[in-house]
Order: structure tokens, then C-alpha cells, then sequence
């Protein structure tokens, strides 16, 4: 890429008709091998179906929820996903996270809390497996900031990340 054509580009994304306040991204898509277990499962976490649509081949939604919205499409035949969390070296997209910190006074109660209502699901929704965590609540220090941080498994293994700010140093 010329000099001449990279600060044109530089110059359009600082441009403020183009940088907006508001949201940008429009969906988060993840491929599911049981679309009802999916939607089962992110409904514990607050998410809601927005839209149900068929994408040619198969069953797909939208749902909204802790401020963002991902898109579910059940894949037939689906085959085992990488495991992103616990391979060192898989190299691809790896987690959702999503910002608790407005939510919740802390990560523990809100995992056990969790962990209780996928129970209770799972009551009515035998295919809703019991919750995966995969890192119990931590600290972690990220720039300036001390942060809570937890990670869990949705019904296909991928792996969703939960942060709650601490403290500003």
C-alpha cells in the first residue's frame, strides 16, 4: 500500500461522521451443533432470541443481550471444535467477553448464581449440560486497571470470558 493511499485510509477512520459513540459491531456469529441447547444455554446469561431465520441450509437466530448480540446457526453433521482454551498454541478466534462490572458486585456470586439457574434450566431442558468453568474467578492486572476475570464453556466448548473492573491505579 502507497504512503498516499494509507494516510487516506488513517484519515477516514479519524474522521468524527465516521467514529461514532454508539455500537459498531453488529453480531458475533457461532456455529452450534444443537441450536435449542445454544439458546438454552445464552438465555441463562441474559440473552434473549431477537430473530429466528434459516441461513439456506439450517435453523439461525439472533440474540441480545449483555450489550451485544451473537448470531447462532446450527451446523448439521458438526464436528468437534478446536479447544481454544486449553491449547497454548491454537492460533484463531478465541473467546467472547463481556464487561460484568454494572452487573454484578463480584464474579464468585455471579458464577454460583449461574451455575444454580443452568441447574434449574436443565430441569426442563435435559439437553442443557451442568456448567463448564474453565478458570474459577481471578485477578488480573491489564494496563491500569485490576480486573476480576472468569472463564466458562458454552454448550459447544467455546470458551466466554467474564471481566468485572476492581480498581484504577
Amino acid at each position: 500500500m502507497t504512503t498516499d493511499k494509507a494516510q487516506s485510509l488513517s484519515a477516514c477512520f479519524q474522521r468524527s461522521d465516521f467514529v461514532r459513540e454508539d455500537k459498531i459491531m453488529h453480531h458475533a456469529s457461532i456455529r452450534t451443533a444443537n441450536i435449542h441447547r445454544a439458546i438454552a444455554f445464552y438465555e441463562q446469561l441474559g440473552f434473549t432470541v431477537s430473530e429466528r431465520f434459516t441461513t439456506g441450509y439450517t435453523l439461525a437466530c439472533w440474540m441480545e443481550g449483555l450489550g451485544g448480540r451473537i448470531e447462532l446457526i446450527q451446523i448439521p453433521q458438526p464436528k468437534p471444535a478446536p479447544d481454544a482454551f486449553a491449547d497454548e498454541h491454537y492460533v484463531g478466534y478465541y473467546h467472547l467477553s463481556f464487561d460484568l462490572t454494572e452487573i454484578t458486585p463480584d464474579l464468585p456470586s455471579w458464577l454460583t448464581s449461574l451455575q444454580e439457574r443452568v441447574l434449574l434450566a436443565a430441569e426442563n431442558q435435559p439437553e442443557l449440560p451442568p456448567l463448564k468453568v474453565l478458570l474459577e474467578p481471578t485477578q488480573q492486572q491489564i494496563g491500569d486497571r485490576i480486573y476480576e476475570v472468569a472463564f466458562i464453556a458454552d454448550t459447544d466448548g467455546l470458551p466466554l470470558e467474564f471481566i468485572r473492573i476492581l480498581e484504577k491505579l
